[in-house]
């Protein structure tokens, strides 16, 4: 019986007001992207708490892309100032843990860049394969995300 080839899962939580509608543009535009991300709407990327990559993490997927407007154009006027701020100090507690860097990704895409959202998710796929699972031991992905949280909290990213 042939094994069927690693296909990474990806967790997108898009902007509402660009990201989002990029990739409905990109939908409509017949962009061929591939499916290993279900898009998780939130209203502005700053609204993307530290915990919801955790938890993504933790259940099973193998990156998470965050999406938001470009600096400058968000709809909440700093939404996503707060977004990068809060995705810096993420990445830097999850390298304490040993995850790495391409597991989780924070791109700019406005609304009419649905090109971009087909060149973002098909890139981090191909990486993500070439990384291999993170859920390639469930036990310590899930021990390695809940050891995170505390210092989440300790960081001043979550209450």
């Amino acid at each position: 019986m042939a094994t069927a080839a690693y296909e990474p899962r990806i967790v997108a939580f898009f902007c509402n007001w660009c990201t989002y509608t990029a990739s409905d543009l990109a939908g409509t535009a017949r962009l061929a992207y591939e499916p290993n991300a279900p898009v998780i709407r939130v209203m502005c990327s700053g609204r993307v708490d530290p915990q919801f990559v955790l938890k993504a993490l933790e259940e099973g997927a193998d990156g998470v892309l965050i999406g938001g407007c470009h600096p400058g154009d968000c709809h909440y006027q700093e939404g996503n100032y707060k977004a990068l701020r809060r995705f810096r100090l993420l990445k830097r507690v999850l390298a304490q843990f040993g995850v790495e860097d391409e597991r989780v990704r924070l791109e700019w895409i406005s609304a009419s860049e649905g090109d971009r959202v087909q060149h973002v998710i098909n890139e981090m796929t191909k990486q993500l394969r070439a990384l291999g699972s993170f859920q390639h031991n469930p036990a310590g992905a899930r021990q390695t995300t809940r050891a995170a949280a505390p210092v989440l909290v300790e960081q001043g990213l979550r209450s």
